[in-house]
């Protein structure tokens, strides 16, 4: 019995996913054409186009899968803990070190010297940054909320708690950013101090 289509073309698309995952991580977005991809999963040009319309699709693809897993990550480990502070300072590691590990994806839709690709990394940074940041945002929120039903937080009202998970999503990933100038991967003081500092100006 022959397989379902629709499964041969799930498989393919996720190797189609996972080759241009590589190839960018190792040359850059612009360096890398659809004939490289095509060659990677053993296919021809047109078997991609017939899933792509373009790289730019292919790299959209990628980062979904990306976030979609560090979102797992980060979530798994908030789910460990059993207080609202334990809770943030999982989210807090998670997030820091997927970030570190994907760094050199990232580097992707990050702005480079080749000016060639300036335009369309500013729009893929933006892109992702939105969709990455809206959903760890609903993350944090249910933290938020189980931290007030615990009676562990003060009560937020809906644009107090926008406001928090925005500061602490761009205050993460900047931390991010200095700790990589600086070379320095000792994360857990870094952690620590974040995770008292929020909860102790939340608690009631």
């Amino acid at each position: 019995m022959s397989k379902d289509p629709s499964i041969k073309d799930d498989v393919f698309q996720e190797q189609v996913i996972r080759a241009a995952q590589k190839l960018f991580q190792q040359h850059g977005m612009y360096k890398v054409t659809m004939d490289d991809v095509a060659k990677a999963v053993g296919k021809g040009r047109s078997s991609l186009y017939y899933y792509y319309k373009s790289k730019e699709e292919i790299l959209d693809a990628v980062m979904d899968v990306e976030i979609s897993e560090i979102l797992s990550w980060i979530t798994d480990a908030v789910d460990k803990e059993p207080t609202v502070e334990g809770k943030i300072g999982a989210f807090c590691t998670a997030k820091l070190k997927a970030l570190q590990k994907r760094k050199a994806l990232y580097n992707t839709v990050d702005m480079e010297k080749d000016t060639n690709e300036l335009v369309y990394r500013s729009r893929a940074a933006y892109a992702v940054r939105s969709r990455y940041m809206k959903q760890e945002g609903a993350v944090l929120g249910q933290i938020l909320i189980f931290g007030m039903n615990k009676g562990e937080l003060r009560r937020l009202n809906q644009k107090e708690q926008e406001i928090l998970i925005f500061v602490l999503v761009s205050g993460l990933t900047g931390l991010v950013k200095e700790m990589a100038l600086e070379k320095d991967d000792n994360l857990e003081p870094a952690i620590k101090t974040l995770s008292h500092m929020i909860i102790h100006g939340l608690k009631k």
